[in-house]
């Protein structure tokens, strides 16, 4: 549903220009000219106090004089004037702003300082929305809706564009209006004193008219809104995103290894992938996605086959394909025989299909159309290179008439220059993608692939992975509560890793040795051969200062050891404290390999995690992932099977992979700690030693900011994606003494759905989805199992411990994007019907919706699900039958709570 009163801004029915002008090259004037010309259907108001009328029009000297109510306004006067008008707006009832005036933060502190007074201003009026300031505009092609101070608009189309930068935005609309690309919306969102990125998401993802949405982003306020409504949008359409910034020199040192590699960039890369955003690296790349995407379907896959009157053309497309995973499509027997019986006997024999040099328009479209019609082409790219025989208008004629009949996508890359002009002018205006390259062509069809491919990987069902803690995470919080909020800066070796163990990561006896007679008595319990490191909380990389000994297989080797160490340690950093040494067992693992795995609180996206090639050569290497909590198990292997290390885990060449399953599981607690503390702001367990049998931690550190956690904060707010909602789980009884737990769904519980699902009859499987449906898909079994906790919960009733769990209910609720008002449904298995189940997940499910902050509770019923209407009425819900014949509504009121 679209969030509140955007369609003020975006669909208003009448609009304000507020410093409307008739002087030539003004914004007012300019921003009037774009309504009018543009063929605006709704009423246009002017106000300017130096005039009484604009061309034939009254003109209001004021916002309060106008005679009548106003959806959007358009406000053009300078900077200094604008506090004063939103407060008017606000009066008369106007709210839907979009602020062009520049001179706010982008100029100076003065102007810093103004935009706080708009941001005041607008306080008082509920659900006034602001675009800008220090915008060119919004843009609405369907509804010819221009209120912008660009030249030209754009034409209809079928893809929103956001950007930050005003200047883009121009160059934008010029190139689409030569290539013939179309638009569904156009914005420049300018400051977003009011109106993010996240919230136009979230609209345009309820706009029918918007298929994907191309970002121009430079950064991002409020990453947990940013990362949830992205989430949601690439579900089921696309967004191609374009990072500007990458290299920021403000990203600041970090204490430990960890810190000094994840740096800014890499982690908004990590943040888009996990969002199901495509990120494009130059701005070439970001047209030609916006053409691919206004004009194409999405291709079902990676496997493209290539038609070209030229063999070096098509190669380069192949080797293009080729360098960027994609798959050059294998052409089936009979489509051989097809184009073998269809092309001359010289044509190529594969793909690319090479139909010679001398190819006419009808014999370019039958091997377009054969390979079309092969199951193993997802694609076809036509490669047209101007001979003398060629006719480039005629074979874009004949393309044009293959791609009407086809359902899969077709792209062109018609190279040359006048020659080729007036068929690329054929092919665009027939909807057709065209590029001046094949390499240009394939780059945009692989981003499109990788948007499938990421929302293949982030919506596979993982393994059920054993994490249920048998310690009770609360006690933990309590028991390391008064350490880390007492805590400043870097806990030492011997506290973080006990922290890590309370988790269960595996680590290394670690004892702490304060002269020379503690480090042998500390080595005698943990047997030798041993190994010391120097304890400060001075120094975050030991070997830098020599103060790590490896392999200690005597008394007197650990003796001399550590003197040297704090010798060592004193002369090359004599301001750091020395407060004596660690002790552990050398664990010697000639199959092992060290990896680093780790956190750290980005300033944007809150807590982030790593794993990488660990040991002295970290940096170095620089073979690292990162992530954003909470991982799942397929997310770990994910960050894993990233690294060029990879290989090496899996087993090489005679020698045994590590044991991956704990890899995993050492990542997924790791995420669980970081989750659970807030005040850790950087972690690095650096070496963990991954072997055939565990993983263990043989070094560990953390740093700690206890001033960031206030009571005030909403639980993980240091994170952008919400964890899993433990603590909304409780256990209960049916009414014959059945236990049932009732907890939220998660995606690991597909299996059990699908059991669930199978327990129904169609009977009740209408009654809950108001359609008949014969099976179901991992498709649709993704769109009620991976929920993304911020705006959804399910929770589902299990029975059963073990191997014999199942599944006998799910009660959902939907929030809108702003948690005024949740809709309700509820699915109980036939063989539990009348036990009471019904009941006692909606009353979990409203005291989770009060503790949301949600208002009310609206559920939709068929008229004949009686049981559930009496459910409905025995909680105090209003029935209303007077919508249709065929539905019941029931909302509830719920008493105000604050959000959680």
């Amino acid at each position: 549903m679209p969030i509140r009163n955007l369609n003020k801004i975006f669909a208003p029915r009448s609009v304000a220009v507020i410093g409307a002008s008739r002087r030539d090259g003004s914004v007012g004037s300019t921003v009037l000219e774009n309504l009018i010309g543009g063929g605006f259907a709704g009423a246009v108001y002017r106000v300017n106090p130096k005039y009484t009328e604009l061309d034939g029009e009254p003109c209001y000297r004021c916002v309060d004089e106008l005679s009548e109510p106003v959806d959007l306004a358009i406000v053009c006067t300078p900077a200094e004037t604008v506090p004063e008008i939103v407060r008017q707006c606000g009066r008369v009832g106007i709210r839907g702003l979009v602020i062009l005036s520049a001179g706010f933060r982008e100029v100076s502190e003065e102007g810093k300082e103004l935009e706080a007074e708009v941001r005041a201003a607008m306080k008082p009026f509920e659900g006034m929305r602001v675009v800008g300031p220090n915008s060119l505009g919004i843009m609405a092609p369907h509804l010819a809706l221009n209120a912008s101070f660009a030249s030209d608009p754009p034409l209809k189309g079928n893809v929103a564009f956001i950007s930050q930068s005003g200047a883009l935005c121009t160059a934008i609309l010029d190139w689409a209006l030569q290539e013939n690309v179309g638009f569904s919306h156009f914005v420049s969102v300018g400051n977003m004193v009011d109106v993010g990125i996240a919230d136009l998401i979230d609209y345009f993802a309820g706009d029918n008219r918007t298929e994907s949405i191309i970002l121009y982003v430079e950064s991002i306020d409020e990453a947990r809104h940013f990362m949830s409504a992205a989430r949601s949008f690439t579900r089921t359409k696309p967004i191609i995103a374009y990072k500007a910034g990458r290299f920021a020199e403000s990203a600041k040192a970090a204490a430990s290894h960890t810190g000094a590699m994840a740096g800014v960039d890499a982690v908004y890369e990590a943040a888009m992938a996990r969002a199901g955003i495509v990120r494009v690296f130059e701005i070439d790349d970001l047209f030609d996605c916006a053409e691919l995407l206004a004009r194409q379907k999405m291709p079902s896959g990676p496997r493209l086959a290539i038609v070209t009157n030229a063999g070096g053309p098509g190669v380069m497309a192949a080797d293009a394909l080729l360098e960027r995973q994609g798959v050059l499509a294998e052409l089936s027997g009979l489509t051989l025989q097809k184009l073998n019986r269809e092309l001359p006997a010289a044509w190529s024999r594969g793909n690319p299909v090479d139909v010679l040099g001398d190819a006419s328009p009808d014999r370019f479209a039958v091997a377009a159309r054969v390979a079309l019609t092969d199951p193993g082409v997802d694609a076809v790219l036509v490669v047209l290179s101007p001979q003398a025989m060629t006719n480039p208008t005629g074979v874009a004629k004949a393309i044009v008439e293959v791609e009407r009949r086809s359902p899969k996508p077709v792209l062109a890359a018609w190279m040359g220059g006048g020659k080729v002009r007036e068929g690329i002018e054929t092919l665009n205006n027939a909807g057709i993608a065209t590029y001046s390259s094949p390499e240009k062509a394939v780059r945009a069809f692989m981003h499109l692939v990788a948007y499938a491919r990421n929302r293949e990987t982030l919506y596979e069902t993982p393994r059920e992975v054993p994490l249920e803690f048998p310690l009770d995470r609360q006690r933990l919080r309590d028991e390391f509560g008064t350490l880390l909020r007492e805590g400043q800066g870097t806990l030492n070796e011997t506290t973080s890793k006990a922290l890590l163990e309370a988790y269960e990561i595996p680590v290394t006896q670690t004892l702490v040795a304060r002269s020379a007679e503690e480090v042998l008595e500390c080595a005698d319990r943990v047997g030798y051969p041993v190994v010391l490191k120097i304890i400060s909380p001075d120094i975050t990389h030991k070997t830098d200062v020599g103060g790590v000994e490896l392999n200690l297989t005597s008394a007197a080797e650990a003796t001399q050891a550590y003197q040297r160490i704090l010798q060592r340690a004193k002369q090359k950093r004599p301001d750091a404290r020395r407060e004596g040494v660690t002790v552990q067992r050398m664990l010697v693992a000639p199959t092992g390999h060290e990896l680093i795995i780790g956190a750290k609180r980005d300033p944007v996206f809150g807590t982030v995690l790593l794993v990488g090639a660990g040991g002295t050569n970290a940096e170095l290497l620089r073979d690292r992932a990162l992530e954003l909590p909470p991982l799942t198990e397929r997310l770990a292997r994910r960050m894993l099977e990233s690294l060029r290390a990879w290989p090496l885990l899996q087993g090489y060449r005679g020698r045994p992979g590590v044991n991956l399953d704990r890899l995993i599981e050492a990542l997924m607690r790791l995420s669980y700690l970081v989750a659970d503390f807030p005040e850790i702001v950087e972690l690095d367990v650096n070496p963990l030693l991954a072997t055939p049998e565990t993983a263990i931690a043989l070094d560990a550190r953390i740093v700690l900011e206890p001033e960031t956690v206030t009571p005030l904060v909403r639980p993980y707010s240091h994170l952008a994606i919400r964890p899993y909602p433990d603590e909304l789980s409780r256990h209960s009884e049916l009414k014959d003494g059945t236990s049932v737990r009732l907890r939220p769904i998660k995606p690991e519980d597909e299996p059990m759905w699908h059991g669930l699902i199978a327990s129904c009859s169609l009977e009740s499987l209408h009654l809950r989805f108001r359609y008949m449906f014969k099976s179901v898909s991992h498709e649709m079994a993704t769109r009620f199992c991976f929920v993304d906790y911020d705006r959804e919960i399910a929770i589902v009733a299990e029975i059963g411990l073990g191997s014999e769990r199942k599944i006998i209910g799910i009660g959902r609720l939907i929030a809108d994007v702003d948690h005024h008002e949740a809709e309700y449904a509820i699915l109980v298995g036939d063989p539990w019907q009348g036990g009471g189940l019904g009941s006692l997940l909606t009353e979990h499910c409203l005291e989770i919706a009060q503790q949301w902050g949600v208002r009310s509770v609206i559920a939709e019923i068929a008229p004949e699900n009686t049981r559930m209407i009496r459910i409905f009425k025995r909680l105090d819900f209003a029935i209303d039958r007077r919508h249709a014949r065929d539905v019941v509504i029931a909302r509830k009121s719920l008493a105000e709570k604050p959000s959680t």
